[in-house]
């Protein structure tokens, strides 16, 4: 069966707009074009489009869809089955997050007592998903299963204070990262204060820290882009100073 990109648009949910876009940037081009001049979509276009939403709704970029579906090694039911789990994980986040609600209302109306980690549980649990998804990989290869699991288990333990301050001690040190790149000197006053308040902000989540440790996460800042990228928000070349100040906080910026 053939569909405009009127007919399509309806079928999938989306907007026409979005249509023309997928066929302007090349993730999803029309079958073919009428002698109307009106796109028309087959089914290789329809299943397409499947795993396009698929994606989009796991948060993938454009960009990085348009490589995984355009890349002739793609196989569509290995495709479907990552979504499956990967859907599977979301929706426990999401009856977890229900279930936190529910006993928040229930808290509420004075049905039953609810602690403060029970509040937040929700919350910690989707922040580690969260990271998992995003950096999982490689801290794991990195520090390897045990310890990244102890950290996950030490933000679960949280209390509703800690949390709290963890969130605005992070806060607080990109601020000062900020201020103390306007100096242009890693080793000074501003800059190794950003270092120890990293430092502290890292043990909110490490049960073990080292120099070492410190010293590689720093690194990985600059040598994975996700992480650089996410620095270099605050100002362009941040990520590089940030480990450069904690290379000579930790004292090995000669290893740099």
């Amino acid at each position: 069966m053939e569909y405009t990109v009127q007919k399509l648009a309806i079928m999938a949910g989306i907007s026409t707009r979005t249509l023309r876009y997928y066929d302007e940037i090349g993730i999803l081009k029309p079958a073919r074009i009428n002698s109307s001049g009106y796109r028309i979509y087959g089914q290789a276009e329809v299943d397409k489009l499947q795993q396009i939403l698929f994606y989009r709704e796991l948060g993938v970029s454009l960009k990085s869809i348009k490589d995984i579906v355009n890349d002739s090694s793609f196989d569509c039911l290995k495709a479907l089955g990552e979504h499956r789990e990967k859907l599977i994980e979301k929706r426990k986040q999401l009856d977890l997050l229900i279930a936190n609600v529910d006993k928040s209302i229930a808290a509420i109306e004075r049905r039953v007592s609810m602690t403060d980690p029970e509040k937040f549980e929700g919350f910690k649990q989707k922040m580690i998903d969260e990271n998992e998804k995003k950096y999982g990989k490689e801290i794991r290869a990195r520090y390897g299963d045990e310890q990244v699991d102890r950290s996950n288990k030490k933000i679960r333990s949280m209390t509703e204070t800690q949390f709290a301050e963890v969130e605005k001690l992070g806060a607080e040190m990109l601020e000062t990262l900020k201020v103390a790149m306007a100096t242009g000197d890693p080793a000074g006053e501003l800059a190794q204060k950003t270092a120890d308040m990293h430092r502290r902000w890292l043990c909110f989540y490490w049960d073990h820290y080292t120099k070492e440790a410190h010293a590689g996460l720093a690194r990985m800042y600059v040598d994975d882009e996700r992480f650089a990228a996410y620095y270099d928000r605050i100002q362009p070349g941040a990520a590089v100073f940030l480990r450069d100040a904690i290379l000579i906080y930790t004292g090995m910026y000669n290893q740099a």
